[in-house]
């Protein structure tokens, strides 16, 4: 029988969370289903691209939690 590899089974194998027989099964279904290597290729460029991102708040919210920090009197850090 033939085991159906999941989205979720992919997750687990990027980050490791599989035994050594799950991943052997998973890397023999890889190289076997290309829609299946497809969308692991896939997960790993967004996981890439997560990486790259740098997220900073804008200079309106930034100075919003200024002005609150100093109507309520709490001290700068």
């Amino acid at each position: 029988m033939i085991k159906l590899f999941t989205p979720n089974d992919l997750v687990r194998y990027i980050y490791q969370e599989m035994t050594e027989e799950e991943q052997e099964l998973l890397v023999q279904a890889l190289h076997n289903d290309e829609s299946l290597m497809q969308e692991y290729v896939e997960m790993l460029s967004t996981l890439e691209q997560l990486d790259q991102i740098q997220l900073h708040p804008s200079e309106k919210v930034v100075n919003a939690i200024k002005s609150r920090a100093q109507s309520t009197g709490l001290q700068r850090v």
